[in-house]
């Protein structure tokens, strides 16, 4: 369980991967970058994608790949629900963290510990769009071809343990997150790949119940 735990923790965790063509955006571009997704992020009342999480290590050949649903509910209301090659769910609600693991249940109170505290709010905002924090975050922003980056580097010395550098990946259209990356210390990292996204869909609260 608790590996499972830190595992998906780790999901939090995405490598330095190659963006095609990337360019530095200038001051202009950054503003109208920021200001477009934060228009759009507001907007979002409810978000469901089906995801597809590619997990690197770097001593094996071929990256560890799981599938699923996340379902999002403002204000804070997340649920990760691995479907393949498990069934395992995991929910943010309420300052807790509610996970099932195939029939065993279990929680965690986010306020025992500032650094789940931290990785809830990274997770919101990373769906949501909604985190370009520089208090909390160095930020870079890059462009490619229908595309846009922006690039995290946590401030805090203890995320920092965990999390080296987060980046997200837009559509250019949309304004909208469709792919979520996170490095570890070392050269691991996962990768999620977000599509079939349905926005502001009517979503009961007891989806999250868990």
């Amino acid at each position: 369980m608790k590996t499972k735990i830190y595992l998906f923790l780790l999901l939090l965790n995405i490598g330095n991967f190659a963006f095609a063509q990337e360019q530095k955006m200038s001051d202009a571009e950054i503003a109208a970058f920021k200001q477009d997704v934060n228009v759009v992020s507001k907007k979002i009342k409810t978000l469901s994608t089906d995801f597809v999480q590619y997990k690197h290590l770097d001593f094996l050949s071929k990256d560890i790949e799981t599938s699923g649903k996340m379902i999002f509910k403002e204000p804070n209301m997340l649920q990760w629900q691995y479907k393949k090659p498990y069934n395992y769910s995991i929910v943010f609600k309420n300052g807790k963290i509610l996970i099932n693991d195939e029939g065993k249940k279990s929680a965690v109170d986010v306020g025992n510990s500032k650094i789940f505290g931290r990785i809830n709010k990274l997770i919101v905002g990373s769906v949501s769009g909604n985190m370009f924090d520089d208090k909390e975050f160095t930020i870079s922003y890059f462009k490619s071809k229908g595309q846009n980056l922006a690039k995290f580097i946590p401030k805090d010395a203890t995320l920092k343990k965990y999390i080296k550098q987060i980046e997200l990946t837009f559509d250019k259209e949309e304004a909208t997150v469709v792919q979520v990356k996170l490095l570890e210390s070392s050269e691991d990292y996962t990768r999620i790949v977000l599509k079939n996204k349905v926005i502001n869909a009517k979503i009961d609260d007891s989806v999250f119940t868990n």
